[in-house]
C-alpha cells in the first residue's frame, strides 16, 4: 500500500503531462495484450499442419479433412482452404486467391502495430513538454530579489524529471512491443510463403502428370 501511495504522489508531482502519457500507456498495453492472444489464438501453426505439410507422401483428402475439422478463423486453416479450394483451378488463379488471402492475413496481424510506433514517437516528445513545463514553473519563482520558494524550484524540477522518465519508459515498451510483433508477422508471413509455395508447386506438379497421361 505504501508503494502505491508513493507511485500516486509522484504521478500527482509530475505535472498534467502526466495523463495524456498514462493514456498512452493504457492504449500501448490494450494493444499488446490483443496482439498476444491473437498470435496465441489464431496464428501458431498448428502442428498437426506442419507434420502434414513435412510429409511428401500426405494425401489432399488429408489436408481437405484437416481443414474441415480445424477452426475456421485461424489464418493457417483460411490459407490453406483456399489454396484447397481452388488447386483444381489453374494454377494462375490459385496463386492469385492465394495472394489475396494471405494480404488480408498480414493486414489483420499488423492492425494495430502502427499505434504502438506512433506512441514510439509521442511518448517521448510528450515527456520532453513535461520537461519544459516543470523548468519553466521552476523558472517562474525566481523573482527580482533572487529565490521566492525554493520548494516550489525542487517540486517544478521534480515534475521535469518524472515526466521525462515516464515517456521514455513508456516508449521503450512500446519499441519493444512494436519490433517483438512485427517479427512475428514476418515470420508468419514468410511460413505461409513456405506452405503455399508447397501446395502450390504439388498441384502443378501433378495437374503437368495428368496432361501428360501419366
Amino acid at each position: 500500500m505504501q508503494a502505491l501511495h508513493d507511485s500516486l504522489q509522484m504521478l500527482d508531482v509530475g505535472g498534467p503531462l502526466i495523463w495524456p502519457l498514462l493514456a498512452l500507456a493504457v492504449i500501448m498495453v490494450a494493444i499488446m495484450l490483443d496482439k498476444a492472444y491473437v498470435y496465441w489464438r489464431y496464428t501458431r501453426p498448428p502442428t498437426a499442419l506442419r507434420h502434414l505439410l513435412a510429409d511428401s507422401e500426405v494425401s489432399w483428402n488429408e489436408l481437405d479433412h484437416f481443414a474441415a475439422t480445424s477452426d475456421p478463423q485461424h489464418h493457417y486453416v483460411r490459407f490453406l482452404r483456399v489454396i484447397l479450394k481452388n488447386r483444381q483451378r489453374p494454377a494462375w488463379w490459385t496463386e492469385s486467391r492465394a495472394g489475396d488471402e494471405a494480404l488480408l492475413i498480414q493486414h489483420a496481424l499488423g492492425r494495430g502495430l502502427w499505434v504502438l510506433e506512433t506512441i514510439v514517437t509521442a511518448a517521448p516528445l510528450l515527456g520532453l513538454l513535461g520537461t519544459i513545463y516543470g523548468m519553466m514553473h521552476a523558472f517562474s519563482l525566481f523573482g527580482a530579489h533572487g529565490l521566492v520558494d525554493p520548494k516550489g524550484v525542487t517540486s517544478g524540477v521534480a515534475t521535469a524529471l518524472i515526466a521525462t522518465a515516464l515517456g521514455l519508459i513508456v516508449a521503450l515498451i512500446a519499441l519493444f512491443g512494436f519490433n517483438y510483433f512485427s517479427r512475428l508477422q514476418s515470420r508468419t508471413m514468410d511460413d505461409l510463403e513456405r506452405a503455399g509455395t508447397r501446395l502450390l508447386d504439388r498441384a502443378r506438379l501433378e495437374a503437368g502428370a495428368e496432361g501428360a497421361g501419366v
